[in-house]
């Protein structure tokens, strides 16, 4: 790991709880696509986040921070990046980055600002392999939530083999999605998943659901599995 101070160099509110933010390092760093940093508030206190941008992306580090006054948790980072424009950072962590040994089907599944995670992980695996069947689920509360589905739009037009389901919980009219949670649209796709690599960012206990639904009733490896959360289950 390297211990790095970076220049804040934008911050956008993406949502009322949602802000994009991009850091330059002081020096060179890298990491693999998937992998999170520490935000060092001091030396007993850091605080992780996933990273959004790429490894090829040797310019610049974006976050997706989401932080509100019911997350003080985030908003004391959020406090920081507004007021000194600076912050330290302790990178790389994590080891359910994106395996480069495989072109098995992917599905990414985000919920909420998850999708940093999955973000970094699917622009790498396009990189990587342009013909790599991929599907991505991310869900949220409202489809205000769903932040850059735009995005994902414009790469499933570029890319055929790329799949968007965008999936909320409170559908606003005219709402042309689906609804429901991430998992039981996962659940009404599949017959198997035994042939999947699955990479999942949200919640803990949607992480802990997710791998007893999909390896008991749709046969996915275990190992083959793979999402911060998992570590603690």
């Amino acid at each position: 790991m390297t211990t790095l101070s970076c220049k804040v160099t934008s911050v956008e509110a993406i949502t009322d709880t949602v802000y994009r933010v991009r850091l330059l390092p002081e020096a060179k760093f890298s990491f693999q696509a998937g992998q999170y940093l520490m935000v060092v508030m001091d030396e007993r206190d850091k605080r992780p986040f996933s990273m959004a941008s790429t490894p090829s992306d040797h310019e610049f580090i974006e976050l997706h921070i989401g932080a509100s006054e019911i997350n003080l948790y985030a908003m004391a980072v959020m406090d920081r990046i507004l007021k000194e424009k600076e912050i330290v950072v302790d990178i790389p962590h994590g080891d359910a980055w994106l395996r480069y040994d495989e072109d098995r089907p992917l599905i990414l599944i985000a919920g909420g600002t998850g999708f940093s995670y999955v973000r970094s992980i699917l622009l790498t695996a396009l990189a990587r392999n342009p013909q790599r069947e991929i599907a991505i689920y991310w869900g949220g509360r409202e489809d205000k939530h769903l932040y850059d589905l735009s995005e994902l739009e414009a790469l499933s037009v570029v890319h055929p083999n790329l799949r968007v389901e965008a999936v909320v919980e409170q559908p606003e009219e005219g709402w042309r999605g689906r609804t429901g949670t991430v998992l039981t649209a996962v659940m009404q796709d599949y017959g198997t998943l035994a042939g999947h690599d699955i990479y999942i960012a949200g919640r803990f206990e949607m992480a802990k659901i997710a791998r007893d639904l999909f390896c008991n009733e749709r046969s996915a490896q275990v190992d083959r599995m793979f999402g911060d959360a998992f570590s603690f289950i």
